[in-house]
């Protein structure tokens, strides 16, 4: 048997699969938690991911190994390979200034047009911004920049030289400063961002096509972004949206045809197979259902069954979940609301409804955008930690207005980064056909009166004193 290993660097874990190069079939696998926090010292990263491929029972038989990372974190290397400061990973809002500057200066069409994506607070460009501004000593000392996983892909090359670091065009799409249509980067957007554009930055590497080898000689693909991953491990066609409900939200479709948007919401990234991968993302997700389940001080199974009890509507309770700010839409500064508040409403089962269809319409919200884009959406693949909960599949289907598959829980992202370790090793035009996980289908009538009530309740939200 041929073996090939996926890594999942996340916000909050490093995972490690090891599966059948031929049939997709997971042989073993491996976990070890992050620390928490916005931003974080990469050298972590390293050790996490060298505990958890311990905990896989290591690597010494597996032939191949990609690596998936989360999105949009800023690496900055010195001239000998040194980590400048801590990295800035996609939920520090700090830059936020720093993005309406960069959009304001540019204007948001010619962003969308350049590199289809308007700069937000988690974009890398606006927090090469906000380092010039804030620690110009550091900024000068920047001699590289580069992505999570790229900085994880370059550390198993061992070569320890900064001409040796490579991405992917799916991460590479989250920076603000790559086209996923030329394939090429916008160095005067890098320089608006940094102030000067003669950094090294990662060769953009095709699909499937190899690193190279790690120091201990397994063949190294590419990687991607943990989105990009997750699409290529649940083998997600056209028509196909993928609801993954972690630390962010994020609904994203693999499509044929790149996707502009000048308003910014929709992220026009690119897919791990040479497609396009437009993308809405939310800033709070699976907390949501964490900060509920404290507060009512009961677990999330508990938290669910609260949820099913209660009427579709929460009898008008309405819970705008923007605890940390949000994403989409941009309101870095806005904080969670509770509309609705009656002696009625006033229980534990009814705000626990609240929670969950608070959640649901955010992700819902973020659907519209993709379908009055043009991008076709039939049904939605529910992951992340989030699905997990049996009132988030039940209740889905109806905020969302689709049919949901739930697949049976797995580690997509690490699934996806080891399909790309197979493919390398192949050296085939396409990635290998695997066998999907297998999925449960809930369905249910739409209720636009929670959405239309949720959508009243969300434009009374205020900025953070």
């Amino acid at each position: 048997m041929t073996l090939v290993a996926g890594v999942d660097s996340s916000t909050q874990s490093c995972t490690v699969v090891i599966r059948d190069a031929a049939s997709g079939a997971l042989v073993r696998h491996g976990r070890a938690s992050h620390p928490s926090g916005t931003e974080i010292d990469p050298d972590l990263w390293w050790d996490a991911l060298q505990r958890a491929t311990a905990d896989a029972g290591g690597v010494s038989d597996v032939d191949a190994i990609a690596v998936a990372g989360q999105q949009h974190g800023l690496v900055c290397l010195s001239c000998d390979g040194r980590v400048v400061r801590p990295a800035l990973l996609w939920n520090d809002t700090r830059s936020a200034g720093a993005a309406d500057d960069l959009v304001a200066e540019l204007g948001a069409t010619a962003w969308a047009e350049a590199v289809g994506s308007v700069p937000l607070a988690a974009f890398t460009v606006t927090k090469l911004r906000w380092l010039a501004t804030h620690e110009p000593a550091n900024a000068a000392r920047t001699a590289a920049v580069c992505l999570p996983h790229d900085w994880l892909t370059w550390k198993l090359r061992g070569t320890g030289d900064l001409a040796d670091l490579v991405t992917d065009r799916s991460d590479a799409s989250g920076t603000g400063y790559f086209s996923g249509v030329t394939g090429e980067y916008r160095r005067d957007l890098l320089a608006a961002g940094l102030g000067r554009s003669d950094v090294v930055l990662p060769r953009v590497l095709g699909p499937g096509e190899s690193v190279g080898r790690t120091a201990g000689g397994m063949l190294l693909g590419p990687g991607a972004g943990d989105n990009a991953g997750a699409a290529l491990g649940l083998g997600a066609g056209p028509g196909d949206v993928v609801v993954s409900i972690g630390t962010s939200g994020v609904v994203s479709a693999v499509s044929q045809t790149p996707t502009t948007d000048a308003t910014g919401i929709i992220a026009g990234f690119a897919s791990a197979t040479g497609e396009y991968l437009p993308l809405v993302c939310t800033l709070n997700a699976a907390r949501v259902l964490d900060a509920a389940a404290a507060l009512l001080g009961v677990d999330h199974d508990e938290l669910s069954r609260l949820a099913l009890s209660a009427p579709p509507g929460a009898g008008g309770l309405v819970l705008v979940p923007y605890l940390e700010g949000e994403r989409t839409p941009n309101r870095p500064d806005a904080t969670g609301a509770l509309h609705g508040f009656a002696l009625s409403t006033s229980t534990p089962a009814h705000l626990a409804r609240a929670a969950v269809e608070g959640l649901l319409c955010g992700l819902a919200d973020a659907l519209d955008a993709l379908v009055e884009a043009g991008v076709p959406v039939e049904r939605a693949f529910l992951v992340g930690g989030g699905a997990r909960s049996e009132a988030v599949a039940r209740i889905a289907p109806a905020v969302l207005g689709r049919p949901v598959l739930r697949p049976t829980p797995g580690e997509y992202v690490a699934d996806g980064a080891a399909r790309q370790a197979a493919w390398v090793l192949t050296g085939a035009d396409a990635p290998p056909s695997w066998t999907t996980a297998d999925s449960e289908t809930f369905d249910a009538a739409p209720t636009p009166s929670v959405r239309d009530r949720y959508a009243q309740a969300r434009e009374l939200t205020v900025p953070r004193l």
